[in-house]
């Protein structure tokens, strides 16, 4: 998770809104794809898990982490973030394809659903 933190850090760490990401892995969970999904204001936003799996399929992605940036800093999920990854974890689990985490960013650092037992 450390190094997955630290490549997504230096990929939104310009974003001064929060925005939902996607890194999409092949069965070797080597990177075939980062994509951001939604942009959304200050505090929030929304991605859509039809979207995500679109990309999944048209990448013939078997793995997915999730990621996403707090501005704030603030690195502990809301409620919303911990009930979409288990939508996502969820609906993954019938295309063969595994949530491996769900990582938040920020200047503080960073949290790992995976490191925390939540995934």
């Amino acid at each position: 998770s450390k190094a997955v933190a630290g490549y997504l850090q230096m990929r939104l760490q310009d974003y001064q809104h929060e925005v939902f990401a996607v890194l999409f892995l092949n069965n070797s969970n080597k990177i075939k794809r980062f994509e951001i999904i939604s942009k959304g204001g200050l505090t929030s936003t929304v991605a859509d898990p039809r979207i995500i799996f679109k990309l999944a399929l048209e990448n013939n992605a078997s793995n997915l982490i999730l990621c996403h940036n707090h501005p704030s800093g603030k690195l502990e999920p809301s409620q919303s973030d911990i009930s979409l990854t288990e939508k996502i974890k969820s609906a993954a689990t019938h295309l063969d394809m595994r949530v491996l985490d769900h990582v938040i960013v920020s200047t503080n650092g960073y949290y790992s659903f995976a490191d925390e037992g939540l995934i």
